[in-house]
C-alpha cells in the first residue's frame, strides 16, 4: 500500500509500506477514505518528539470503511463506516472504566519505555512515536486498528467525511479543552492559538455560553476564521496581548485560558521566547512554553488553565509561584475522544456545529509531503489539510 512515512526531520515521503494484517482477534483492517494532517504531526515533522524511526507511517486523524475484523470483534463488521479516535483503548482497564481513555493501561505496547520517561504510560496512539506504541498511522491506504471493537466511532448515516472526520481528534480536543474550563456565563475565555484545535475550542466555548471568547494568534486567515466563529481577535504581532486582555476584562484578566499552541510557540520578539530558542538549540530544553508563562501571568486569580496543546519533555522558567499564589487550576492531557464523541456527533447531525468549516485544503494523499510544508509554514491560507488516499 501507499502511505506517508517519516524518514527524518522535515522528511515525509509518499512511499510503499507493508499492507496491514489482523494480528489480534479484536483487530480490524480499515480502508482509509479520508485522513488529515494535525498540528501535533508537525512536532514529529520538525523533529521535536523522541521515539520516531525511519519508515514510520504518519497520521492519527482518519476514517474509512471496515474491510476485515478479528474473530473476537463483535462490534464491527465489513462495510461499517467509522472514524477512528487517535487514542487506542481497551475499554476494560481501570482508566478506561473511569472514562480516561487516553490513559488506557493496556494499549501502549511500549509502556515500559514510556514509563522511564513519564513515570507512567499514556494510551497507545496512532502514528505517534514508539513511546506511544509505535503503531502505524492513518495517512495511508489501509490501517490496522487494535482494540477496534472499542476504538471506533460509527458514522451517523448521511454524514459526509468532511463533517465526520474531525470526531477522531480536533473537535473533541477543542471541546474537552473548553469543558475543562467549567465555563460560566460571566466568563471570558482566552484561547492562545487559532489553528484547528483552537478554532474548535473557540466554537465550543461559544456553545458553552462564555460571555466573551478571545483568540490570540498572528496569522490573519486564522484570526478571521476565529472572528467568524464568535471570537474577538488579538494579533500578537500588532498589539500587546497583555494590554488588550486588560482592556477587554476591565483589568481583571480572563477567568479561563486555553493553550492550543503547545511546545512550538512561534513568538519571536519577547525575551523569554529568545531564551527558549537558544536553550532548545543547545538541547537544554525541549519545548518552548511562552504561552504557558503568559497564561499564568494574565489569568484572573482563581482561574483555570486548560492545556490541549502537546508538550513532549522539559520546560524552563515557569512562574509556578505565581500560579500557586493566584490559586490557578491546571487541567491538561490527551483527549478522551470517546467520552465526547456521541454527543458531538449528534450536534453535527442537528446542525449545531459543522466542523468542516476549518478545511482549507482537500487533496490526494500523494500530495501529503508538500502539504506538510504548506501547513507548517502557514502558506496559501492553509489552516487544515484533508488527504484522500483514493484521490490522484
Amino acid at each position: 500500500m501507499k502511505a506517508l512515512q517519516w524518514q527524518g526531520k522535515r522528511d515525509i515521503r509518499y512511499d510503499t509500506a507493508p499492507d496491514p494484517v489482523i494480528e489480534h482477534p479484536r483487530d480490524a483492517i480499515l480502508k482509509v477514505s479520508s485522513c488529515a494532517i494535525c498540528g501535533s504531526d508537525l512536532h514529529l515533522f520538525d523533529g521535536f518528539m523522541p521515539g520516531m524511526k525511519s519508515g514510520d507511517v504518519m497520521g492519527h486523524e482518519f476514517m474509512g470503511e471496515v474491510m476485515e475484523v478479528g474473530k473476537e470483534n463483535k462490534a464491527l463488521r465489513p462495510g461499517d463506516r467509522v472514524v477512528i479516535p487517535f487514542t487506542i483503548f481497551c475499554g476494560e482497564c481501570f482508566q478506561c472504566r473511569r472514562g480516561h481513555y487516553s490513559l488506557c493501561e493496556r494499549s501502549n505496547r511500549n509502556a515500559e519505555a514510556a514509563a522511564k520517561l513519564f513515570g507512567h504510560t499514556c494510551a497507545g496512539l496512532f502514528g505517534y512515536t514508539h513511546l506511544t506504541g509505535g503503531y502505524p498511522g492513518g495517512q495511508a491506504e489501509y490501517v490496522r486498528v487494535p482494540f477496534a471493537d472499542t476504538t471506533h466511532i460509527k458514522v451517523p448515516e448521511g454524514l459526509s467525511d468532511e463533517k465526520a472526520l474531525f470526531l477522531g481528534d480536533i473537535l473533541p480536543t477543542g471541546w474537552q479543552a473548553a469543558a475543562q474550563c467549567d465555563i460560566l456565563p460571566t466568563d471570558t475565555v482566552a484561547v492562545w492559538g487559532a489553528g484547528p484545535v483552537g478554532q474548535m475550542a473557540i466554537r465550543s466555548a461559544v456553545i458553552m455560553g462564555a460571555r466573551q471568547v478571545i483568540a490570540i494568534d498572528r496569522v490573519p486567515e486564522r484570526l478571521a476564521m476565529a472572528q467568524e466563529g464568535g471570537a474577538i481577535p488579538i494579533n500578537f504581532d500588532e498589539e500587546s496581548v497583555l494590554d488588550r486582555l486588560g482592556e477587554l476584562t476591565s483589568g481583571h484578566g480572563p477567568e479561563k485560558c486555553i493553550d492550543a499552541v503547545g511546545m512550538e510557540s512561534h513568538v519571536t520578539r519577547s525575551f523569554d521566547a529568545i531564551y527558549d530558542r537558544v536553550k532548545q538549540a543547545m538541547m537544554l530544553e525541549t519545548d518552548r512554553p511562552h504561552v504557558l508563562r503568559e497564561m499564568i501571568y494574565v489569568c484572573r486569580p482563581g482561574g483555570i488553565l486548560s492545556i490541549p496543546g502537546v508538550y513532549g519533555g522539559l520546560i524552563d522558567k515557569i512562574p509556578f509561584g505565581a500560579s500557586m499564589n493566584k490559586g490557578l487550576t491546571w487541567r491538561m492531557g490527551q483527549t478522551d475522544v470517546n467520552r465526547w464523541a456521541d454527543d458531538l456527533a449528534q450536534r453535527i447531525v442537528e446542525g449545531q456545529i459543522d466542523p468542516s468549516f476549518v478545511i482549507t485544503h482537500n487533496v490526494g494523499l500523494r500530495q501529503g509531503p508538500e502539504m506538510y510544508k504548506t501547513f507548517r509554514d502557514k502558506e496559501d491560507g492553509c489552516i487544515k489539510v484533508v488527504l484522500k488516499p483514493g484521490q490522484g
